[in-house]
């Protein structure tokens, strides 16, 4: 296939060969940021007793950095607006390299909350941009497979990144993956500079973020039709993920106590359900990537019936491993075609902005799951953690109902 240039008013062409190697650049920096997010879901038993901290308040540190991201990612991304893209994921992969590295090295839980919300903080940056980078990668007929390519980093975290971090940690301390991490996280920022295409984003900037342009508009009527089902996708999320991260955050402690699994067995169970959730990444774009909300119904009632299961049979070994992979299965589908839904009914103008709330959205469910799910460990103990995970997806559920609806209404305009 040849590399034509199609006519455009930006400065950056967009090219009809699929742009492999800058997609999967992005990959990798999703991947290294989600392991450096999520390394200690797999140690929490350690890092509590290392730290001299409770279980409950162990898991604080994904709230942390999780609200970091909340409170920091759309103020932050529009104050780097005018940044360019290529060296703005530069530095914030950077930062999260530091943020590991210091965590790393903490010599108490306080400093480590401190790494956690620096790294927090960058990881909110970082997800403003990397999705619509994706994005302004490829033409719109391609979005939803250069978004399921760059988000498959995210997978590979799970598939790879946090069982080998829980293995190393249960061998080596669970210090080591922090600092392990931080050094890949450099080596990272070194690849975007040298194999990551340069995109012009600020093409829409007068429209999206010129205070005039926004007051003219908002005089005119809505600022844009797609705000609608931007934010119910947006709210859809944080339902779903409060649900997963109540239950997730604190799966290490879940399989010892209530599935009788070996604490040097549970790296081997992570590494298991991140297959899973490449098999659902792969399910995701074979069989949804045309009909991403029947792909999302269908994960959505998978998830809940292997986390039902979960909830009643976590005893019996077969029937919980086996639920545990149905689990990984269902949900690698869900974060593939909610972000290519996204940006497929965002308009262009405001893919950076519905970037950026998406990924507050994320991670405030990401935080609140934590805190909910501490909350309940500590009042009910490990078997409340899957029912609340089954409310999410029922509301999540609900929720999903509408989309159609909204998006039919936002292309009628």
């Amino acid at each position: 296939m040849t590399t034509t240039k199609l006519p455009q008013t930006g400065t950056t062409p967009v090219v009809r060969r699929f742009p492999w190697g800058g997609l999967s650049v992005l990959s990798v920096s999703v991947f290294l940021s989600v392991t450096a997010e999520m390394i200690p879901t797999g140690l929490l038993p350690e890092m509590s007793s290392s730290l001299r901290v409770s279980e409950s308040q162990t898991g604080l540190l994904i709230s942390f950095f999780a609200f970091a991201v909340v409170l920091t990612s759309v103020p932050l991304t529009f104050l780097f607006r005018r940044v360019p893209r290529h060296t703005l994921l530069m530095l914030v992969l950077v930062a999260i390299a530091a943020s590991s590295i210091a965590g790393g090295l903490a010599p108490s839980f306080e400093f480590l909350v401190v790494a956690r919300v620096i790294g927090g903080m960058a990881h909110g940056v970082f997800w403003g941009v990397v999705g619509a980078y994706s994005a302004h990668l490829v033409p719109k007929e391609q979005i939803g497979r250069a978004v399921a390519m760059t988000t498959g980093g995210g997978t590979l975290a799970f598939v790879l990144g946090v069982p080998l971090a829980t293995t190393v940690g249960h061998a080596f301390g669970w210090r080591v993956p922090f600092l392990g991490i931080g050094v890949l996280a450099v080596l990272g920022a070194v690849l975007i500079w040298l194999l990551l295409p340069r995109v012009d984003h600020r093409k829409h900037l007068d429209v999206s973020t010129d205070t005039a342009s926004i007051r003219a508009a908002r005089r005119r009527g809505p600022l844009d039709q797609t705000i609608p089902v931007v934010a119910l996708i947006c709210i859809l999320v944080a339902v779903v993920m409060i649900g997963n991260y109540s239950f997730y955050t604190y799966i290490a402690p879940f399989m010892i106590g209530q599935m009788g699994i070996a604490e040097g067995q549970v790296g081997l169970l992570l590494l298991v359900y991140g297959i899973a959730g490449a098999i659902g990444v792969l399910t995701a774009g074979a069989l949804f990537g045309r009909r991403p909300t029947t792909g999302l119904v269908v994960a959505l009632a998978a998830t809940g019936a292997s986390v039902l299961l979960l909830a009643l049979f976590a005893a019996q070994p077969v029937v919980a491993i086996g639920a545990f992979f149905v689990w990984g299965i269902a949900f690698g589908v869900i974060p593939t075609l909610l972000p290519t839904r996204l940006m497929h009914v965002a308009s262009p103008a405001i893919r950076d902005s519905a970037s950026a709330f998406y990924s507050t959205a994320f991670n405030a469910g990401i935080g609140l799951g934590a805190l909910v799910g501490g909350f309940f460990l500590d009042a009910f103990g490990l078997g409340s953690l899957p029912w609340i995970y089954l409310v999410a997806l029922a509301l999540g559920i609900a929720l999903l109902a509408v989309t159609p609806a909204l998006t039919r209404r936002a292309q009628r305009r």
